[in-house]
């Protein structure tokens, strides 16, 4: 019997707790070169994305124009010039297969993208018993609240950026319990984000 596809959630973070500005947006996170390469070493264990409807529709915006070999092409959290590390994570997203939780009935026309409708557990469940390479999940801080209440996130990659927003949209929020992890691993950078990885705590 195969073993079961884990889901692991990436999200960049404010050191007050922030993982988008109340717009969306990502422009506050601090750019590093060293943790590009670093992150670029793995997405080959992953062969599909889950996403909520509104980060699908932001990634759905940015990310078909990154892969390109224009080096005026833009990059995801400033204005200028993008990094190979950038072209390649867009490669990966582009060829991903892209499972958008949506109550919205409207088609998508990105590349790989699938219609899951509205979050069941169940479903999402069934997804992780199928065959294939792991998932990951980024930003859709309400679809990540669900799976960590159901408890159908593996691990939490987090970088946490020396910034303080005052305000945002929380990573997590309506959880009915708390949810004990367990420290993997940390790192830190030279640019001041330090990479946390937790697993639950079983």
């Amino acid at each position: 019997m195969s073993p079961t596809r884990r889901i692991i959630m990436f999200n960049h973070v404010s050191a007050d707790g922030y993982f988008a500005a109340d717009d969306g947006s990502l422009g506050w996170v601090v750019q590093d070169e060293e943790f590009d390469r670093e992150t670029m070493a793995g997405p080959d264990r992953f062969d599909t994305i889950l996403f909520g409807r509104r980060t699908y529709d932001m990634f759905a915006s940015f990310w078909p124009h990154v892969v390109s070999d224009d080096p005026a092409a833009p990059a995801p959290h400033h204005s200028g010039r993008q990094s190979e590390a950038t072209r390649a994570m867009g490669r990966f997203i582009n060829d991903a297969k892209k499972i958008v939780f949506s109550r919205s009935p409207k088609a998508f026309s990105w590349k790989h993208s699938q219609p899951a409708g509205e979050f069941d557990p169940a479903k999402v469940a069934a997804m992780k018993a199928e065959p294939g390479q792991d998932l990951i999940i980024f930003g859709s801080g309400t679809i990540v609240s669900l799976l960590t209440e159901h408890g159908l996130i593996d691990e939490y990659e987090i970088v946490v950026s020396p910034v303080f927003l005052g305000g945002g949209r929380s990573l997590m929020a309506g959880l009915p319990h708390p949810s004990t992890l367990e420290l993997l691993d940390a790192k830190t950078y030279r640019s001041g984000n330090v990479r946390l990885r937790y697993g639950k705590k079983l």
